[in-house]
């Protein structure tokens, strides 16, 4: 009885009093649960009493009640809040504080690599990102995270290390605490970020290697790298688009697979000379030729048995030598030739000076490749024009970079660039004030300064016309007066510029879809003095250093490392020799 007047004296309360009431009384400290003692009211004081004596007392009238039926109150159940929603906030919160901190320590960041601009990129990054973990939800590993883990441990597919890129472990329960999940998420960030930028040419800055390679590396922002693959449909294939999508690239990659695949783990072997070798003879080189073709059974055996010719044999039908099984001198040359380790190192180098292009070549553009004296119009991605070209001697090399062409110059004149004139020219006015004149150039002097000119004509030595993308080099394509060196199967004679065979035909390509120019017109001009003829367009020019490239028809095809540049970069990046 006392719980039951306890309840309805609640309830006569609660009819009568609002949310906001019910709010304060709870402020105030008021227990407003059923099982809470009944709340003092306060008595009202009673109407004041006079003297029986001085009011006469009259009998009441009777007095009558009606009955009224009345209905109960209706009792409003207000639902309590759902404490999970509160919890899934608390929990994100903890996970940003707790990446918050692990980005704040400088000994986590160093462990995972992360530099200065990568580190405030990151916490950028993840203090305006929806969720507080990028590659983590409601305790498990979301699908893009297993995708991007996948394409990290094929890196070497790429010619990259996937030993470069850590990975999370993926075990991890959903129990683990916010730090080991805010420690996971930020590893597999570190190592996506990290292949990003390598696979755009971070591994390497290419001007220390020499100051005349000076691509403009188009390295990703760590922030813009995660917000593209972490919400990609597939982030594996995502993350890949950061290699180079060229197709020169992509015919190395594949090279570079067949050779792993034909030779997994081949030993390279050194064969001195010696005599011919048959089936049936004996010889001290045989175990070398047996560990040459991983031949394990009877390493020591010195007899040049089937086994070993059938080895052989094989190994001259790839070689395009007769395929008899004879160990003759050709065949030892050959197999004393690079290792496997060796031509693996040169594929991926090459592989490496793809990312130093722009991922975007233009739709037209020239490409010069240095070590193979070769220019070509592409349009695209189809060859429309090709030629020769002479690039700058071992002293004076050809730089490495990309810019775009702006114009044109008919009946150039040269002026003789500095590294000319502090070796030849003053050297030669030196010993004879008339040097400059005797070879037809114009000496021009403005107060201290001296400089010289020699003036447009057949014999300049930029020829007729000079196609030029202005750049820190201060090199172009230009004609030559001397187009017998084209001849030459080593083409390397210039002061850096590069000397174009056959000018006026890729002035032709050029101006193809301009309409107003032709490589006949442009002719018409040589002898009337100096003209500039501007592009409509700007066009890019790639002046570019490799030596391995596929041909046309699928061939491997090899040229000389003409200024070392090949050897520098398989030394930057631990690649064997």
């Amino acid at each position: 009885m006392r719980d039951l007047r306890k309840t309805t004296i609640w309830l006569g309360l609660l009819g009568s009093v609002s949310l906001f009431s019910l709010s304060a009384m709870a402020e105030n400290g008021t227990d407003l649960s059923p099982d809470a003692p009944a709340p003092i009211v306060a008595a009202v004081p009673a109407e004041p009493s006079f003297d029986d004596a001085a009011i006469p007392v009259t009998e009441p009238a009777p007095v009558t009640f009606e009955t009224v039926e009345t209905k109960p109150e209706p009792v409003i159940d207000v639902p309590m809040p759902d404490p999970a929603p509160v919890t899934a906030l608390m929990q994100q919160d903890v996970l940003r504080m707790a990446v918050e901190g692990l980005l704040a320590d400088d000994a986590t960041t160093r462990q995972m690599r992360l530099g200065k601009k990568e580190r405030e990129s990151l916490t950028a990054y993840y203090a305006q990102a929806e969720k507080p973990l990028a590659w983590v939800h409601d305790g498990a590993w979301t699908p893009a995270a297993q995708a991007v883990a996948a394409r990290l441990k094929d890196a070497d597919e790429d010619g990259l290390v996937s030993a470069d890129y850590p990975l999370p472990d993926f075990r991890l329960r959903k129990d683990a605490s916010p730090t080991q999940w805010a420690e996971a998420d930020l590893k597999l960030s570190a190592s996506v970020i990290r292949y990003a930028r390598d696979a755009r040419g971070g591994r390497i800055e290419p001007s220390r290697l020499s100051a005349l390679a000076t691509p403009k590396l188009e390295l990703p922002e760590a922030g813009e790298v995660l917000a593209k693959v972490s919400i990609a449909k597939d982030a594996g294939a995502a993350l890949a688009t950061y290699n180079p999508p060229h197709e020169g690239y992509r015919a190395l990659k594949e090279r570079l697979a067949k050779l792993r695949a034909n030779h997994p783990s081949q030993p390279s072997v050194r064969l001195p000379k010696g005599p011919t070798l048959r089936v049936g003879m004996k010889d001290p080189r045989v175990p070398l030729i047996r560990a040459r073709f991983n031949l394990t059974k009877d390493s020591n055996e010195t007899v040049y048995d089937e086994r070993v010719a059938s080895a052989v044999a094989a190994f001259q039908k790839e070689k395009g030598l007769p395929t008899n099984g004879v160990l003759n001198a050709q065949t030892v040359a050959a197999l004393s030739g690079p290792s496997v380790a060796a031509r693996e190192a040169e594929l991926i180098a090459n592989m490496e000076r793809w990312r130093w292009l722009p991922q975007d070549l233009g739709s037209r553009h020239i490409m010069v490749n240095v070590p193979e004296f070769r220019l070509q119009f592409l349009d695209n991605g189809r060859t429309v024009h090709q030629t020769r070209v002479i690039v700058g001697k071992e002293q004076s090399q050809t730089p490495i970079f990309s810019e775009s062409m702006k114009y044109l110059v008919v009946n150039p004149s040269w002026t003789i660039p500095p590294s000319i004139m502090k070796k030849e020219i003053l050297p030669g006015l030196a010993q004879d004030p008339y040097y400059a004149a005797r070879k037809g150039y114009k000496v021009i002097r403005r107060g201290n300064n001296i400089s010289v000119q020699q003036p447009p004509g057949e014999r300049n030595a930029l020829g007729y016309v000079k196609f030029m993308f202005p750049n820190n080099h201060a090199v172009y394509l230009h004609d030559t007066p001397n187009r017998n060196l084209f001849s030459a199967a080593r083409r390397a004679f210039s002061h850096g510029c590069v000397r174009v065979d056959k000018p006026f035909e890729l002035a032709d390509e050029i101006f193809a879809k301009d309409g107003k120019w032709t490589g006949e017109k442009l002719r018409g001009l040589v002898g009337k003095g100096e003209r500039y003829v501007n592009l409509s367009q700007p066009l890019p020019v790639h002046l570019t250093y490799f030596t391995l490239a596929v041909d046309e028809k699928g061939e491997l095809k090899s040229f000389n490392d003409l200024y070392g540049l090949d050897r520098k970069v398989r030394a930057a990046l631990n690649l064997a020799d």
